[in-house]
């Protein structure tokens, strides 16, 4: 039971944090079809400001989480409109560049940090048992904050007229500009929610996880299974993927002697698996549930 248990806890709290990565990198190719390859490596800056903020500055680590999601927010609307918009038209080039962001930010940490193994201090401490099995606090406020993030997400894209001009958007570019709908001012937006979404799952995660400047490749691995399983430019099937790779990484995780250094492998064995017999994915592309 004991085992059971916390494979449900990690599969929710990993499902929960795939689904915002996932979703927000889906949102940016939707509507600025870019394949953000530095994504997760915003998620890695918020969790380096988080530690910096409580560890020099002594600040408390709510403050620093929300000083932590605007830097992040900020860093990635300068990206974008120094680097990314003006070659956003040139598919390989966007993904070399991404690559290029990613890699400078991980150099960035390293020179700063010296890639030593650092962590963050817990928002709450404590535990709850459930059915005579401990369940810190921390975790479950990891879990909650992603589901209301997430819940108000899909308020904000299904009953804003904003989410409505980001779902146009993504959905026929050249419909939306008929509709005076200012395309380049939407993108823009919407790169700073989705880097918004990435730093903000960093920072609610960085309690629960180890800090280092390669922190950020794991994450991508898994996200672009959860997109690729999902379907890529799908929000539904960036969630129900997000948690079925969640709960698959935790089994592996807790059934298997090596799964902590297996969960990468099973990951891209179940993107090749996915790409082989349903390219599409599990909702097809372009915000398919939309059509």
């Amino acid at each position: 039971m004991s085992m059971v248990l916390d494979i449900v806890v990690m599969g929710l709290i990993k499902g929960s944090i795939y689904a915002l990565l996932a979703i927000s990198f889906s949102l940016i190719f939707g509507v600025a079809r870019i394949v953000n390859i530095a994504h997760t490596a915003f998620y890695m800056v918020a969790a380096y400001c988080i530690y910096t903020a409580t560890h020099y500055l002594g600040w408390h680590p709510v403050p620093a989480m929300l000083i932590a999601i605007v830097i992040s927010i900020l860093l990635g609307m300068i990206t974008y409109k120094l680097v990314l918009n003006p070659i956003r038209e040139h598919e390989g080039a966007v993904l070399i560049a991404t690559m290029a962001i990613a890699m400078i930010f991980q150099e960035i940490m390293t020179l700063a940090f010296t890639g030593t193994y650092l962590s963050v201090p817990n928002l709450i401490d404590g535990f709850i048992e459930i059915l005579g099995v401990k369940v810190f606090n921390q975790q479950l406020l990891t879990l909650g904050s992603a589901v209301v993030v997430m819940v108000l997400l899909v308020l904000f894209l299904f009953k804003t007229k904003l989410g409505l001009a980001l779902r146009s958007t993504a959905q026929d570019r050249e419909v939306a500009n008929l509709m005076g709908i200012n395309e380049s001012k939407v993108a823009m937006i919407t790169m700073g929610i989705a880097i918004g979404l990435a730093g903000f799952a960093g920072a609610i995660v960085v309690p629960l996880e180890i800090l280092e400047p390669h922190m950020w490749t794991t994450p991508l691995v898994m996200m672009m299974a959860v997109v690729v399983l999902g379907g890529l430019g799908s929000l539904k099937g960036s969630f129900v993927a997000a948690y079925i790779m969640g709960f698959t990484e935790a089994s592996v995780v807790f059934l298997s002697p090596q799964g902590a250094f297996l969960k990468v492998s099973v990951a891209l064995l179940i993107m090749i698996i996915v790409l082989l017999i349903r390219p599409e994915g599990l909702f097809g592309v372009y915000f398919e549930e939309e059509r």
